[in-house]
């Protein structure tokens, strides 16, 4: 089953490779399964209309679909060896496509926007975006460095990202160590709970401002399903009241679109065992992703 019924074929035109990582070992409890979310979200896409929002023929849209990495549950170093092979491999078929990941607990998205940004030739001009209810900035949680509750100390790590180009938005369930390794390292997050004190024009303008200042003008997304508040996206093992609503995302991530130039993205986190009977969080899942690649690729036209 492919997402939207794309074809599994990269070609001369396409613009996006859409791929699933079914991996929710690192997660850092076992309520959810995160795992089983790629291919559950490809599945509501067959109910889905084939228009976007703004009028997109979906079937239009340059995506393929490449299927899953295959992993091994508990080998981590050798599913993260071959995530990063994984889009490697995607470059080496065209080398300015847009990597597209569906995870898979949020660590997942370590590996890719890592390969994403060592492909990326010019490092100063790249931004990380987060969308999460939490910081994920622990050195280590539950079975080490590697866990979904580091992923932003992972990326922050990495040579080319530092506190001037990555920003963590929609938080609102920060843990003492973390704040404090925030505190010290200066690194930029903004609260869910702005949003009562401003719109959300000014809101994504602080967004857009953070980047622009440090003359970014490319940039890897993560969107942690659990950004998104739990009366619409209750299918996530860490439900967090106070989070941004489905039209505050979606206005948010076409401004980015707008502005910057997206090179890869991922949604992650979704748990399809805690999902309603009517898929209002895989639904959300779908949505997201199609809006997004829309917003990414009108601008390219």
């Amino acid at each position: 089953m492919k997402f939207f019924d794309f074809g599994e074929v990269v070609k001369n035109d396409t613009e996006f490779v859409l791929f699933g990582f079914p991996w929710d070992y690192l997660t850092s409890i076992d309520l959810p399964n995160s795992s089983n979310a790629p291919e559950q979200i490809r599945e509501v896409t067959n109910d889905l209309a084939l228009t976007t929002e703004m009028g997109t023929y979906i079937p239009e849209l340059k995506v393929v679909d490449l299927g899953d990495i295959e992993i091994i549950t508990n080998n981590v170093e050798q599913n993260l060896r071959k995530a990063r092979e994984f889009v490697k491999n995607i470059y080496k078929q065209k080398d300015d496509v847009i990597p597209i990941m569906i995870g898979g607990d949020h660590f997942c998205s370590f590996p890719i926007a890592k390969a994403v940004g060592d492909h990326f030739k010019e490092k100063k001009k790249l931004g990380m975006l987060i969308f999460d209810a939490h910081l994920d900035l622990y050195e280590e949680w539950d079975k080490g460095v590697y866990s979904h509750a580091t992923i932003s100390h992972r990326l922050y790590d990495l040579a080319y990202i530092n506190n001037k180009n990555l920003l963590i938005v929609g938080t609102r369930d920060i843990d003492i160590p973390e704040y404090e390794i925030a505190e010290k390292e200066q690194i930029s997050y903004l609260n869910a709970h702005e949003l009562t004190a401003i719109d959300i024009d000014a809101y994504r303008q602080r967004i857009l401002n953070f980047f622009r200042d440090s003359n970014i003008s490319h940039l890897y997304v993560s969107i942690d399903i659990d950004a998104l508040d739990p009366s619409i996206a209750p299918g996530t093992g860490f439900a967090i009241p106070g989070g941004f609503t489905y039209r505050q995302l979606w206005h948010i991530l076409h401004e980015i679109s707008t502005h910057f130039n997206v090179i890869g993205f991922d949604l992650v986190e979704v748990a399809p065992n805690l999902d309603l009977p009517n898929r209002i969080t895989r639904n959300l899942a779908a949505k997201l992703i199609i809006e997004f690649i829309s917003f990414i690729s009108n601008q390219k036209t």
